[in-house]
């Protein structure tokens, strides 16, 4: 009988609304971050165009249903819609009027005004994300950390989970430790630790983290009767606000490290590689530093990468020459935050001896031999023949003279030159003219095969065809 009477009177009330048209409400007008507010659209006609809704109050539609039904009134059948959009708005807001057409006339809704309050933080909640930073005020590149914690009751029972990490736009991320998970109290604690660097000095904002919460519910129908289902419930961390500054005297590096190059010889061969690896050490904002690759003049200098490995930064460059060559010290400047100063550092000179190169270049001397009186003589006598001599003497000279500049210019010999290859027999060579190309993957396994061969005492065998294609690939010669 009790469902009885609210059967009753719902077939009472409902005229008492079915001279609107469109009709908009709430579940909830005021509710916590993290709830989820349903919207629902109640539209009477025969001719109903549905609205087409993406986001209410700038948060994203999370589901949407809809339900037909069919009412006698006066002895006339009236259908109706209802439509659903559960979203979650994340700050205050106002349901701004929705179009619908409604047998070819446009009803707007009413507004419809919606409070979000901040969760309370209390001592028994279920669930609770926080975050926390090692430094509010650094420099630009300065590494710090940023620690995220979620609190779990150990009495509260969640059937799922769905994490959404906090934003760093304006930071480097450095690293991320897994989840750890430790009891404390009535709690489960779980940790994750973000290492970050700002990008660029300002005021910078780390935005909230998210954790939604499925758990079981029980609710109840029209008809009095209570039902299990699932609902979602999100929670928030709070927000992190960090002030970056400038690093001083236009120094693009800061933290403490140290350099060192080390060379795998000291005394090559004339067009052998010298192979130099240069590692960095410490914290800091590794990824600003550029290449070390060295300028000298009468050396080939091939640098590869920059690898990064937490706090090391690698880098190998190779050098050929045939001649003597020093290679000057590496240098790092940087500001150390603990003693608030700018601080140079550099890897000592490094001095490569080439086997069989001169040390000093002979000047190359031209002797002439002074005329004796006979040819002196000569000479006058020459001078003092008659005209038709000398006549004949210049037509010669430019006709020769001719002929030589037609010779240089042909250049017939070429047409008898055998084209000069690289060979196989020439390891050395091949090596440093295949080095620039290492970024092919081809080319890497050839330089790998050769560099084994030559400097460990390896035999492999390379396919003489692969390196004729990759010396046509890249007009080797």
């Amino acid at each position: 009988m009790k469902n009885l009477g609210k059967i009753v009177l719902l077939f009472i009330c409902t005229p008492l609304f079915l001279h609107a048209d469109v009709k908009a409400y709430v579940d909830s007008p005021q509710i916590s971050i993290g709830d989820v507010v349903t919207l629902s659209l109640s539209i009477s006609g025969e001719d109903i165009k549905k609205p087409n809704l993406f986001n209410i109050c700038e948060s994203e539609i999370i589901a949407t249903s809809s339900q037909t039904s069919i009412q006698m009134v006066n002895m006339e059948y009236k259908k109706s819609y209802t439509l659903t959009y559960k979203f979650m708005p994340k700050k205050s807001c106002v349901i701004a009027p929705i179009d619908v057409i409604v047998d070819t006339k446009v009803e707007k809704t009413q507004p419809i005004n919606i409070e979000v309050k901040p969760r309370s933080k209390r001592a028994d909640a279920n669930f609770e994300l926080s975050l926390k930073s090692t430094k509010q005020e650094l420099y630009v590149g300065e590494p710090f950390d940023v620690e995220l914690l979620f609190k779990q009751k150990r009495s509260a029972e969640a059937l799922d989970s769905k994490f959404l990490a906090p934003e760093f736009k304006g930071f480097w991320i450095k690293g991320e430790t897994q989840p750890k998970r430790s009891e404390e109290g009535n709690f489960i604690m779980t940790k994750i630790t973000y290492r970050l660097a700002p990008q660029r000095e300002g005021e910078l904002q780390i935005s909230p983290a998210q954790m939604n919460i499925a758990s079981r519910a029980n609710s109840q129908d029209n008809w009095g009767s209570w039902a299990a289902n699932v609902t979602w419930k999100s929670y928030f961390s709070n927000d992190l606000n960090v002030s970056a500054k400038a690093l001083p005297n236009g120094v693009s590096l800061v933290g403490d490290f140290t350099i060192n190059a080390t060379a795998d010889k000291t005394q090559i061969n004339a067009n052998e590689a010298v192979n130099i690896t240069i590692e960095v050490n410490g914290e800091g904002n590794l990824e600003d530093i550029q290449s070390f690759k060295p300028f000298i003049a009468g050396v080939s200098v091939f640098d590869e990468k920059i690898v990064i490995n937490k706090t090391k930064l690698t880098q190998k460059i190779a050098l050929v020459a045939d001649g003597n060559f020093t290679i000057e010290p590496f240098t790092l400047s940087y500001f150390d935050l603990k003693e608030q100063q700018i601080k140079n550092i550099s890897t000592p000179a490094m001095h490569i001896e080439v086997k069989g190169a001169s040390s000093e270049k002979q000047e190359l001397l031209v002797k002439r031999d002074e005329p004796t009186i006979e040819a002196v003589e000569t000479q006058k006598s020459l001078l003092g023949g008659n005209a038709l001599s000398l006549a004949i003497g210049i037509v010669v000279l430019i006709i020769g003279f001719i002929l030589g500049a037609a010779f240089m210019l042909l250049q017939p010999w070429k047409y008898f030159k055998r084209e000069k290859t690289l060979s196989i027999k020439e390891p050395k060579i091949v090596l440093m003219k295949l080095f620039p190309y290492k970024e092919n993957e081809e080319v890497q396994v050839i330089v790998d095969i050769l560099e084994k061969n030559i400097y460990e005492g390896e035999e492999t065998k390379i396919d003489k065809k692969v390196l004729k294609e990759l010396f046509k690939k890249y007009d080797i010669s």
